[in-house]
């Protein structure tokens, strides 16, 4: 259902269903929400999308859906230190993790760490 709303870009909706699941969270549901945080990029999202970024078990960290989600994400809140912290932490990187690093140094204008 998040990702239906995700998916017709009703980002707002998917973070209200998000809110009132009282249930253990997967990979994916971390990466779709992640990604209506993403595009949303408001106060209450980056809020949310903080938050669950904190409480995110360790065993989805090296998960490179997971982790390239997050990325993006933080990347597109403006927190490179973050995402940079995320990137450093993942230890098998794949060329979409490259591709979210450098998509998110070039939208915070940071071109020369870009190359």
């Amino acid at each position: 259902m998040i990702k239906g709303y995700v998916g017709n870009e009703t980002f707002e909706n998917a973070l209200d269903l998000f809110e009132q699941i009282d249930i253990e969270l997967d990979d994916v549901t971390y990466s779709i929400v992640f990604n209506a945080c993403a595009k949303l990029c408001n106060d209450r999202a980056m809020k949310i999308g903080k938050e669950l970024l904190a409480k995110m078990p360790e065993n989805y960290r090296n998960n490179n859906i997971t982790s390239n989600s997050a990325i993006d994400m933080l990347m597109k809140f403006r927190d490179v230190e973050s995402a940079e912290r995320i990137f450093r932490s993942i230890e098998t990187k794949n060329i979409i993790t490259y591709n979210a690093m450098i998509k998110g140094y070039v939208g915070n204008e940071t071109f020369e760490k870009a190359l």
